[in-house]
C-alpha cells in the first residue's frame, strides 16, 4: 500500500467523484426543458397525454436532481482535502465563479423546485408552471458557470501572476474564455440527447410490457425525434470545438488521434494500441488523410505530433480509446434516432426490435458524456491549470492508504447508489400507469397522490 502514488490515488478519487456526479446534471440541464415542453403541450391542447408524461418524468427529475446535489457536496470537500494547491494557486479566480453558481443557480433551482412538485394544488397553473420555467433556468445557468471555470483550467486568459498566484484581471475574458462557447454548447447539447435517449428508453421498455397509453406513445416520440434533431448539430459543433482545441491544446488533439509526428496528410485512425514507449502504433487501422482532411479540412493539411511535446502532453491511451467511444456511440445515436423517426413517420412507432434497442441505449448518452469528459480532462494532464499550474503541485500530503481507502468507500457506494437510481427508473416507468385517474382541470396536476381524482386536487 505505502507504494502507491498518492497523486495517482488523489486524481482516481477526484475522477471517480466527478463522473458519478456529472451523471445527473446531464439528465436535469435538458430533463428540466423537456418538462416544460410537456407543459406547454398541456396547456394548448388539453390532451390528457402531455400531463402523464409531465407526471412521469417531473419524478425523474426530482430523483436526479437529489442525487446531483449530494455529489456534488462530496465534490467540494475534495478541492480542501486532496487537492489544497488548487484553491491556493488560483482560488482568486475559481472560488467566485462556484460562488456565482451557488448564488444565482443552485438557490433558485431548489427554491422553485418545491413549486414545482409541491405546489400544483395550492399554486395557481400560470405560476406551477413559471416555477418549471425558473427551474429550467437555473440548471442552465448552473451549467454556464460550472463550464466557465472547467474551460477557463483549459484555456485560461484574463488573469495576472502575482507571487504564484492568479488574480483576476478581465472577470469578461475569465468567464468567455477562448474554449468556454464551444463546450458549453458541446455539454448543453450532450445534456440532450442524455434526455432524449433516457425518454425513449424508459417509454420503449413501457411499449414492451404492453402499455399503449398515449402518453407512452407520444413521450416515445419526443425522446426519437429530440435525439434524430440534436444528433447532426452535435457531429458539427463537436467538430468545430475539436478545431478550437486544435488551436489553444494541440498535444490533446494529438493524443486523440495517436499521431506522433507533425506532419502532413494524416490518416485517420480508426483502431490501434498506442505505445508511449516505443512512440508508435501498434495493430493500426486507418483512412488515409482522413486526420488532415477532419482537422485542417486538406489532404495536406499538417497535424500537431507526441513528439513535440515530450513531458507535456496527456498520457495517450486513455484519451485515444475515449475518444473512439464518444464519436462512435454518436454515430450510433444518428442511426437509430433516425431509423426510429423513420418508423415512427411510416407505421406511428417502432417496431419491437428497434424498441429493444432503444432500450438498450437508455444510458447511452451517459457514456458518451462519460467518454467526452474523459478527453478533456485526462487531455489536460499534466496540468490541473493548463500552463499555469501542474496537477502534481497541486495534490495534498494525504498519505496514500488513507486515500486509498476513501475511495474504496466512494467507490461502493456510488455502485450502490447507481443501480438504485436506475431500478427505481425502471420502476417508475412500470407503474407509471393510474387506473381510474383523469385529468379535468388543466390548471392542476395530480401526481403526489397517486390516484387522487382531479376534482379533489383543485386549489
Amino acid at each position: 500500500m505505502s507504494d502507491l502514488d498518492p497523486t495517482l490515488l488523489a486524481r482516481i478519487q477526484f475522477g471517480a467523484n466527478i463522473s458519478f456526479h456529472i451523471l445527473f446534471p446531464t439528465i436535469s440541464i435538458a430533463l428540466s426543458w423537456v418538462l416544460i415542453y410537456f407543459k406547454i403541450r398541456y396547456a394548448r391542447s388539453g390532451d390528457e397525454k402531455w400531463m402523464e408524461a409531465y407526471r412521469l418524468y417531473v419524478k425523474v427529475f426530482a430523483l436526479t436532481f437529489a442525487l446531483g446535489v449530494v455529489s456534488g457536496i462530496t465534490m467540494s470537500f475534495q478541492f480542501g482535502t486532496n487537492w489544497p494547491g488548487y484553491m491556493e494557486k488560483v482560488g482568486n479566480i475559481a472560488g467566485p465563479l462556484l460562488a456565482y453558481e451557488i448564488l444565482t443557480a443552485f438557490f433558485l433551482e431548489a427554491g422553485f423546485l418545491g413549486i414545482m412538485l409541491f405546489g400544483f394544488r395550492r399554486v395557481p397553473g400560470w405560476l406551477h408552471t413559471l416555477a418549471t420555467v425558473l427551474v429550467a433556468f437555473g440548471t442552465a445557468l448552473s451549467a454556464f458557470w460550472i463550464l466557465a471555470l472547467n474551460s477557463w483550467m483549459q484555456t485560461p486568459v484574463g488573469h495576472e501572476m502575482r507571487d504564484g498566484v492568479a488574480h483576476a484581471v478581465d472577470w469578461w475574458q475569465i468567464v468567455f474564455n477562448p474554449s468556454m462557447p464551444y463546450r458549453l454548447t458541446h455539454m448543453v447539447l450532450a445534456s440532450g440527447l442524455t434526455v432524449a435517449f433516457l425518454i425513449a428508453g424508459l417509454s420503449a421498455y413501457q411499449r414492451l410490457k404492453g402499455d399503449e397509453r398515449p402518453a407512452v406513445k407520444a413521450a416515445l416520440t419526443t425522446g426519437v425525434v429530440l435525439a434524430a434533431i440534436l444528433i447532426p448539430i452535435q457531429i458539427f459543433v463537436g467538430d468545430q470545438h475539436g478545431l478550437n482545441t486544435l488551436k489553444h491544446q494541440p498535444q490533446k488533439v494529438a493524443a486523440m488521434e495517436a499521431n506522433w509526428e507533425t506532419r502532413p496528410a494524416v490518416p485517420l485512425v480508426l483502431f490501434a494500441w498506442p505505445d508511449e514507449q516505443a512512440r508508435d502504433n501498434h495493430y493500426e487501422i486507418a483512412i488515409p488523410y482522413g486526420a488532415s482532411l477532419i482537422l485542417g479540412h486538406s489532404p495536406n493539411a499538417v497535424v500537431p505530433g507526441l513528439n513535440d511535446f515530450r513531458g507535456n502532453h496527456p498520457p495517450v491511451k486513455p484519451v485515444f480509446f475515449a475518444f473512439r467511444i464518444m464519436v462512435g456511440i454518436g454515430l450510433l445515436m444518428l442511426a437509430v434516432s433516425w431509423f426510429a423517426s423513420f418508423q415512427i413517420w411510416r407505421r406511428g412507432e417502432p417496431v419491437p426490435l428497434v424498441n429493444r434497442v432503444l432500450v438498450a441505449m437508455t444510458f447511452a448518452g451517459w457514456v458518451a458524456t462519460l467518454a467526452g469528459w474523459y478527453v478533456t480532462e485526462i487531455g489536460r494532464q499534466p496540468w490541473l491549470v493548463s500552463g499555469v499550474l501542474r496537477t502534481a503541485d497541486a495534490v495534498s500530503a494525504v498519505p496514500a492508504p488513507m486515500i486509498a481507502a476513501t475511495l474504496a468507500a466512494y467507490l461502493a457506494t456510488y455502485a450502490f447508489l447507481l443501480a438504485a437510481y436506475v431500478s427505481v427508473l425502471f420502476y417508475l416507468a412500470r407503474k407509471a400507469r393510474i387506473p381510474g385517474t383523469t385529468v379535468k382541470d388543466k390548471d392542476q396536476i395530480p401526481f403526489v397522490h397517486e390516484g387522487l381524482p382531479a376534482d379533489a386536487a383543485k386549489a
